[in-house]
């Protein structure tokens, strides 16, 4: 089965589709290794990993090579950031096509002026709806693959309101899109109506020490949620783990992991060391015992 068919088969599922936010290949199989059926490319994240805050200073070219190795790393579905398409209806096209040609299951688009900023900050702008739908319709004609999921991400609750975010969801839901992304939603009450005024399947985005309120998954599936993502979870553990790590090593001199880590081995075990040995063993051509 593809990875679109995959994709769009968990979605039918009664709870929300999880998908922990990687930004790279050890980050991709870390959630695959931890029994979690989709993986999403945080824009966010690959971002930092280029040593960039979440300001729009990514290229398209940048984050569909990201993806690719992601979607490489895995064999679970890959939903990625794309930001805002990277331009006009002709730059949105070679942003469907690249992300189909890697492997990419899914990718979401959004409304933000370009160069975008992270959801969760504030200073952002959102260009005009019929602009918007513009980049969604023009999405849907350029995929090549039907089952590829085109995720509508609309910023409007940040800068005009609850409304206006609505209807651009749905308009973007009428032209094509398979689901609706409302983004940075403040309050516990707005996120609960999300789904319900949303005329389809809805994403939510978890961002701690974001705009949008922390709620379980539970509670996501309770308020009609399909998909729910974490951008911000392994990037966040790893600053703060790496930290700890470094500090441990500037005050006494020996690395943390010494005590109780993992070996070499289990490390490149992690890595698909094993697969890797594997191949080599059944490709190696040995000279026949003499007798």
């Amino acid at each position: 089965m593809s990875m679109t068919k995959r994709l769009r088969a968990l979605l039918q599922r009664n709870e929300p589709l999880l998908a922990p936010g990687a930004y790279d290949g050890i980050t991709a199989r870390l959630v695959a290794q931890a029994g979690f059926e989709a993986v999403y490319m945080t824009g966010a994240g690959t971002a930092a990993a280029l040593g960039y805050p979440d300001f729009g200073l990514v290229t398209m070219t940048e984050m569909v090579a990201n993806a690719a190795r992601i979607a490489e790393a895995v064999q679970i579905p890959l939903v990625a950031d794309a930001d805002t398409g990277y331009g006009n209806e002709l730059n949105v096209t070679r942003t469907v096509r690249a992300h189909e040609a890697r492997g990419v299951a899914g990718i979401h688009l959004e409304d933000q002026v370009s160069p975008k900023r992270c959801g969760h900050l504030d200073g952002k702008d959102i260009v005009p709806r019929e602009a918007y739908i513009m980049t969604i319709r023009a999405a849907v004609a350029a995929r090549r693959d039907p089952g590829f999921l085109l995720i509508a991400r609309t910023d409007a609750r940040a800068v005009v309101g609850f409304d206006e975010a609505i209807e651009r969801a749905n308009a973007a839901l009428d032209a094509g899109a398979d689901m609706a992304f409302v983004e940075a939603i403040p309050d516990r009450e707005e996120l609960a109506l999300v789904p319900r005024r949303v005329r389809g399947p809805c994403l939510l985005n978890i961002v701690p020490g974001g705009k949008t309120p922390l709620v379980t998954v539970a509670d996501a599936a309770a308020m009609g949620y399909r998909m729910v993502i974490y951008p911000s979870l392994l990037i966040e553990s790893g600053i703060l783990s790496g930290d700890t790590a470094l500090a441990a090593l500037r005050t006494t001199g020996v690395p943390a992991s010494a005590a109780g880590g993992m070996s070499i081995v289990e490390l490149f075990d992690r890595l698909g060391a094993r697969e890797w040995n594997a191949l080599r063993e059944a490709l190696v051509v040995r000279p026949p015992r003499s007798h």
